[in-house]
């Protein structure tokens, strides 16, 4: 993540599930200019990236705002003659209990919760039934566990202070701001942070945002005795344990290890990929002890 085959239409949407009186429904909305019944989704606005997409177009289509679970696909296929590539994630409503927000407009005309067998046979395209598919085969319901590399804070060769007091600069408090609403796609979460004020900054925009404090925990502060220390892998152990959505904001050098314990104590290997570029995360999805999905991200990704 990102693909960066080329595609002209860029959008991102969701499988949008709730826990019904006769088990798991999901919502399709039927689209009056098509006369098809489809998964909501959207087109991406310039610069906007593709989680927020998503959470945006199925608000918009649906009047429910969601929490974006685990990713489940990707369909490409031609729209007015143009490549179009949507991605989708897995998705529940951020409030359950809620009121019922959708209003029939030109777009979307109608909204269906309908159980999964019902909904595929519902389903206009095969690409969708796809997806609901890729859903029901595996849990709807996951806990996110958040590891983030702290944005931009410039060279430490040239800042003359601590290096725990060391600030973003201009790009990395940019970049903080936008990571807010990116994480905050994944719901309100728990905010442990590096003693280091690059990290601590990083995460203070979304812990505002969504109403959290920030945890200080020297165990993920990198110091002199070197990255990867016994405390912080037992630390993020613990943290799995808990059981509770986190975001967990720390140095490019004890990453690294922190996502091995992690998937170490989901009971599976550590997803492939480059070391994190600063400001850049991968969110591991949690269900039942298990490593149900893991995806990566940077906030400059559309």
């Amino acid at each position: 993540m990102p693909d960066r085959a080329a595609a002209k239409i860029r959008a991102g949407g969701a499988v949008l599930s709730r826990h019904g009186a006769s088990g798991d429904e999901v919502a399709l909305i039927h689209r009056s200019r098509y006369d098809d019944w489809s998964l909501p989704k959207g087109k991406c606005e310039p610069g906007e990236h593709v989680l927020a997409t998503a959470v945006r177009e199925v608000a918009e289509e649906t009047g429910i705002r969601v929490i974006l679970g685990r990713r489940l696909g990707r369909s490409r296929y031609q729209s007015l003659g143009q490549a179009k590539r949507v991605d989708y994630w897995a998705a529940r409503p951020a409030d359950p209990g809620a009121r019922a927000g959708f209003v029939p407009n030109d777009e979307v005309d109608a909204l269906d919760w309908l159980p999964f067998p019902a909904a595929a046979a519902r389903l206009s395209y095969q690409r969708d039934v796809s997806l609901l598919a890729e859903l029901a085969g595996r849990p709807a319901d996951t806990v996110p566990f958040i590891l983030l590399r702290h944005a931009s804070a410039g060279s430490k060769r040239t800042w003359s202070g601590e290096d725990l007091d060391r600030p973003l600069d201009p790009g990395g408090a940019a970049d903080g701001e936008r990571l807010a609403r990116l994480l905050s796609c994944f719901g309100s979460c728990r905010v442990i942070s590096s003693a280091a004020e690059r990290c601590v900054a990083t995460v203070r925009p979304y812990a505002a945002l969504t109403g959290v404090p920030v945890e200080i925990d020297a165990d993920f502060t990198v110091s002199p005795a070197g990255a990867g220390a016994a405390g912080a892998l037992k630390r993020a152990r613990q943290i799995v344990d808990d059981g509770l959505p986190t975001v967990v904001c720390a140095h490019g050098e004890n990453l690294p290890p922190l996502l091995h314990a992690v998937c170490a104590e989901l009971g599976a290997k550590p997803p492939k990929g480059p070391p994190l570029r600063k400001a850049a995360w991968w969110v591991l999805h949690a269900a039942g002890g298990t490593l149900a999905g893991a995806e990566r991200y940077h906030p400059a990704d559309t």
